[in-house]
């Protein structure tokens, strides 16, 4: 199945600072582009994937799992280790959480993370009933496109297959118990007015995580998909400052000193 017009996955080679960058769930690169063309225009290197499932139709989805998402995820930060000094991991969404697990499992490989309304679980009866409900109905309405921003849409499915919904709710509630080994500083950015993720949920993961350095920005005019939203350009300058604080020098060119 070809992929849709503008969810193409997206890579740029930059400086020796590398930011990894992962959509979120039914959503597509489309939603993370801003963002990366921004850090790319700094001169680091950058690399979003399309995360398996994404980004044709919502039946594709379907067939895949936080199995197959989470892995092609570490395959791109392993090929960014590669070239790079330091290597930050940041997502909006499930990419928050799938973030959040790289830095559990790679360490000190990982020097920072950012998470934009992250989601910690599913919420309500129906995430309770999805073990049944999947093999009754294939999907329901989908979630894309909570944006403020007059005029601005998110390239994501109308449908959320519920098969892969089973399946981020199993990846969560491993994912609460990994948080702890989470040490990295961490910046976390939150929409008080967030129409799929509560507030709960960045405050459930930021009492689990073991980190020292942790930076909370408030969202105060966007919805869920802050990325294309009226704090998108402060999400690009804060994620920047963080990531040159930590890896001192990053300047025009993404260069680190001694780099």
């Amino acid at each position: 199945m070809p992929v849709l017009p503008g969810a193409e996955p997206y890579r740029h080679e930059g400086g020796p600072v590398g930011v990894l960058l992962l959509h979120g769930f039914t959503g597509c690169p489309q939603s993370m582009r801003p963002w990366a063309g921004h850090v790319a225009e700094h001169g680091l290197s950058v690399s979003v994937p399309l995360l398996p499932g994404h980004g044709t139709r919502w039946q594709d989805m379907q067939v895949t799992g936080w199995q197959d998402w989470y892995a092609e995820a570490d395959r791109a930060l392993r090929l960014l280790r590669q070239r790079c000094t330091h290597v930050f991991v940041a997502g909006l969404s499930m990419g928050g959480a799938l973030a959040l697990r790289l830095a559990a499992r790679h360490g000190d490989a990982v020097s920072g993370v950012i998470a934009v309304n992250p989601v910690h679980r599913l919420h309500g009866l129906p995430a309770y009933a999805l073990p049944v409900v999947r093999h009754l109905l294939p999907a329901v309405k989908g979630i894309a496109s909570d944006i403020a921003k007059e005029g601005v849409t998110e390239l994501g499915y109308d449908y959320v297959p519920l098969h892969a919904a089973h399946s981020l709710r199993t990846f969560l509630r491993l994912l609460d118990r990994e948080l702890p080994q989470v040490t990295q500083p961490l910046l976390l950015l939150r929409s008080p007015q967030d129409h799929v993720v509560p507030p709960a949920d960045s405050a459930r993961i930021l009492s689990r995580v073991s980190s020292l350095d942790v930076t909370e920005v408030l969202l105060e005019h966007s919805y869920h998909v802050a990325t294309l939203d009226h704090d998108a350009d402060r999400i690009f300058e804060e994620s920047l400052a963080f990531i040159g604080r930590l890896a001192t020098g990053v300047g025009k060119e993404g260069a680190t000193a001694g780099g």
